[in-house]
């Protein structure tokens, strides 16, 4: 029996703004307020709550996590999630996706160590599957996993891939995220529902994260549509680090502090030149560190 006033833990099942809903060790999921103007307190954190009422708490405390991800810009950050284990990008046949996007979630799931998998959605759409699938061949080059199905037929084809993590479903509207979220959890419509209306938020479309459980240790976490990602966050070291295949040139360039840029002997420039490195990759480095810078 909790006495009165005393902390009790749970984790953030669904949030937007200073609003959430927690879900108790018991399974009881009350809604509860972050302390102060700014919440720093995400969907799948682990946290410490307090009761000040029969149906509502307050967040006294973020536990550590072993993950977040998250945007920024030069003015703020946006936090999407914490405590995952696998980013799945959702990619459509149509409309047409941002591969940069791609590329940016792709980095910020690397600096955390955070695993990922593309999803080629849509793909009945037959006609127009040749070209989405030649956009995602880099991708697919250079070792990301990639999996085409369509929502509305084999959703299914995911669920092995969930097993035993909790994974953050992202991408940009219209790629048929919530489509695959109704098909792997048949009760997701009306717990949308639910939780829309309690936290203030659109009914249509996901204004706010929200977790599922797919099974005991199965969980997943649908968000709302990006349509940019800034990771003005990461530092140089970060950055550099966040592109695997740059792994095995850095150290070797003539300055120590080599910005990889136009500097004599920079063994990415090198390793460009002899085809080791896809050019669009260090391009892709150079824009976004000068972002950054």
């Amino acid at each position: 029996m909790n006495t009165p006033n005393a902390l009790l833990p749970g984790f953030i099942v669904a949030a937007h703004g200073r609003q959430c809903r927690v879900e108790l060790e018991n399974g009881d999921v009350l809604p509860c307020l972050t302390r102060g103007k700014k919440s720093e307190a995400v969907c799948g954190d682990a946290v410490f709550i307090r009761r000040t009422g029969e149906n509502q708490g307050v967040i006294e405390e973020i536990r550590p996590r072993h993950t977040l991800f998250y945007r920024s810009n030069a003015f703020r950050q946006k936090l999407i999630a914490a405590n995952v284990d696998q980013l799945i990008l959702v990619a459509a046949v149509e409309p047409a996706f941002s591969t940069q996007l791609l590329e940016r979630c792709l980095i910020a799931a690397a600096s955390q160590d955070i695993a990922t998998l593309i999803v080629l959605n849509k793909c009945d759409l037959a006609d127009a599957l040749p070209a989405a699938q030649a956009r995602l061949n880099p991708f697919a080059a250079r070792g990301c996993d990639i999996l085409n199905l369509s929502a509305r037929q084999n959703a299914a084809a995911l669920r092995l891939h969930l097993q035993g993590k909790t994974s953050l479903l992202a991408g940009q509207s219209g790629m048929g995220k919530s489509t695959l979220i109704n098909a792997l959890v048949p009760a997701a419509t009306a717990a949308t529902r639910e939780i829309s209306t309690a936290l203030d938020s659109g009914k249509h479309t996901t204004t706010h994260t929200r977790l599922y459980h797919l099974d005991a240790t199965s969980h997943i976490i649908d968000s709302p549509g990006l349509q940019e990602f800034g990771l003005n966050h990461l530092t140089p070291d970060e950055l550099t680090h966040a592109f695997p295949e740059f792994a095995p040139y850095l150290g070797h360039c003539r300055f120590r502090d080599c910005r990889h840029q136009q500097e004599p002997d920079c063994a990415l420039q090198a390793a460009v030149n002899a085809g080791h490195i896809a050019p669009e990759r260090l391009g892709l480095f150079q824009m976004l560190a000068a972002e950054n810078k």
